[in-house]
């Protein structure tokens, strides 16, 4: 495939991710969480036969992986249910900002600890950086207790901790192909939904729904998951893991943006101040080197 080609389809998936905020939103008037859930994985989860049929690859796996698979799930499910809690209780544009920004810090100090890293001066930097940035988007300036520690905050904030435990799982599965793997997770993330949470009632009224929540729908399970991962664990194969995660700091801005034009999400100067702090500190941490743009210009 073309690598400018590719370059476009990398932003289009980080584009659909910040998108996905908007859509949970929009759905949490239609169905509850545990239903969008296993509506989301459910539909990606057929969406992805094909295209792992036409990767060739291979559907075995490990015991090891297995176990790895089941501890995955329980994480994606709670990440998804907080991540719809948090979206259905507050603002999209905050939640897509808040959220998609603390994950990468969240994973960096999770493996420094891990690994007993000693941070580094210009690291420790990009954390202050990114705590003061965090801090602006909740609104602790203002030193208004009950903003601060709000539902959709706390939500958000566990959200942003169960994500990186679910990269750190993850990458655990060394002998499994990324996209195999989350395969598996979203078979098993589906089948606990479904046995624990889901009642054959709701086939029967989705069936009634209009066309924006089929449309919302289309762009959460099959854009911004089956097209959006599968375009990212390709990416990351034929590009590398930095070139690749520079396309994250879309993810963010968009979410903002699309909140803003689709459900009239006033961005606040707290949410902007803090959101540029955070990506900034992204950038500090992770060392990247943004050279996608100037790749794209003929």
């Amino acid at each position: 495939m073309n690598k400018n080609l590719f370059y476009i389809l990398m932003i289009f998936a980080m584009i659909f991710w910040g998108a996905s905020w908007i859509n949970v939103k929009v759905l949490s008037n239609y169905i509850n969480e545990y239903e969008v859930v296993f509506l989301r994985v459910g539909i990606s989860l057929i969406s992805m036969i094909p295209i792992l049929f036409y990767l060739k690859l291979s559907f075995k796996i490990t015991i090891k992986t297995a176990v790895l698979v089941l501890f995955a799930s329980l994480v994606l499910v709670l990440y998804s249910i907080f991540f719809f809690l948090g979206v259905k209780n507050g603002t999209a544009g905050l939640g897509g900002a808040l959220v998609t920004t603390l994950i990468p810090i969240n994973t960096f100090i999770i493996i420094a600890l891990m690994q007993h890293k000693i941070i580094s001066l210009k690291h420790s930097f990009a954390l202050i950086l990114g705590g003061f940035g965090v801090l602006t988007m909740l609104n602790i300036w203002e030193f208004n207790i009950s903003d601060i520690f709000s539902i959709q905050n706390i939500y958000f904030l566990l959200a942003s901790f169960l994500w990186p435990a679910l990269t750190i799982i993850s990458s655990k599965a060394t002998k499994t192909n990324p996209l195999i793997f989350t395969f598996y997770v979203y078979i098993v993330s589906s089948i606990i939904v479904y046995l624990f949470f889901i009642d054959y009632s709701l086939f029967e009224k989705i069936i009634n729904f209009d066309y924006i929540f089929w449309l919302n729908i289309f762009v959460l399970s099959i854009l911004a998951t089956t097209f959006a991962t599968s375009i990212y664990f390709i990416g990351i194969e034929k590009l590398g893991t930095k070139e690749v995660s520079s396309f994250i700091f879309l993810v963010p801005s968009s979410a903002l943006v699309f909140s803003a034009v689709f459900l009239d999400e006033k961005i606040t100067f707290n949410t902007l101040l803090g959101t540029i702090c955070t990506v900034v500190a992204i950038y500090i941490l992770n060392d990247l080197k943004i050279n996608f743009i100037k790749k794209l210009i003929p």
